[in-house]
């Protein structure tokens, strides 16, 4: 049984006409007639009375028109459903990201996503970037953001927005117009993630020597919200992304930082093999919103 036979099938019941359905079918009768013969022998039961002036159901026949029906039905929204996946309309999408991406342009991207393929179901993951690293190869996920790049050979990075990185400290302590990372000494600078290593907390740590600052009093977190809430408590300051300041916190104030420490990055990686429609889409989309928001930056 194939769907040619239940096609022609479905076409002589409903007509209860072998002439009448080869021309629906756009076929002469003698090829339709013969195709029939043999689906009745290859399913070992009569599926027409074909009398002189009329052709009726059997009750094999009546109960297989009700399966076939169902079964063309079925093979037609398969068919559209997977056209709409091949075309990008529906589907789903895995996305990985670290924390602090969703104070900046991602939050954006998805939106613009979200307006042009309304029906693609997203998944959303927070994650560090080993994990995030681990995930997109064992293609848990689709697409990752991650700070500021995942070296892998069979990646492909798309760098979206460079943005300096800013000192997030309790509200009590007073700062001044910058922070003088050299005059902190006596604050406990609170990094992230604790593991695994190396991370955006060595980033930090890299970038502070760099300019001769040496975070003596250290204590590592698993990620970034916990961060936050410790310095909101005053347990410690916190070097961040400027965007993380975009958002106000009850008991932090954002400040820029006196030492030109080297900029943070934010990018989008996948696999280097990915054939996703919905990827591709994605991809296109998050690069439109980081050039608008570069440009709007440059005003």
């Amino acid at each position: 049984m194939n769907v040619k036979q239940l096609r022609y099938f479905v076409a002589v019941a409903e007509e209860l006409h072998f002439g009448r359905a080869a021309g629906r079918l756009g076929m002469a009768q003698p090829p339709l007639s013969r195709q029939i013969k043999q689906f009745e022998e290859e399913l070992g039961a009569v599926l027409f009375n074909r009398g002189r002036n009329a052709v009726t159901l059997t009750q094999a026949g009546e109960r297989l028109l009700v399966r076939a029906r169902a079964i063309l039905a079925q093979i037609e929204d398969a068919r559209r459903e997977i056209r709409r996946i091949g075309e990008g309309a529906e589907g789903r999408l895995r996305i990985g990201f670290v924390g602090s991406a969703t104070y900046g342009i991602l939050p954006t991207i998805i939106k613009s996503f979200r307006a042009g393929h309304p029906d693609v179901e997203l998944s959303l993951s927070p994650m560090n970037n080993a994990r995030l690293q681990r995930a997109l190869v064992a293609r848990e996920i689709d697409v990752a953001f991650a700070r500021p790049a995942l070296e892998d050979a069979e990646f492909s990075t798309r760098r979206l927005q460079d943005e300096p990185l800013v000192l997030a400290a309790p509200d009590t302590l007073d700062l001044g117009p910058s922070a003088d990372l050299s005059a902190l000494a006596d604050q406990t600078f609170l990094l992230y993630p604790e593991y695994p290593r190396p991370s955006y907390a060595d980033f930090v740590i890299d970038a502070c020597a760099e300019h001769g600052v040496e975070i003596a009093k250290r204590a590592f977190t698993m990620d970034l919200q916990t961060a936050l809430s410790l310095v909101a408590i005053g347990e410690g300051v916190c070097i961040v992304p400027r965007s993380v300041g975009s958002a106000q916190r009850h008991g932090i104030r954002f400040h820029p930082i006196a030492q030109k420490l080297r900029q943070t990055a934010l990018s989008v990686n996948s696999r280097l093999d990915e054939q996703g429609v919905h990827v591709k889409a994605f991809l296109t989309i998050a690069q439109q919103v980081a050039r608008r928001v570069l440009k709007t930056a440059h005003g």
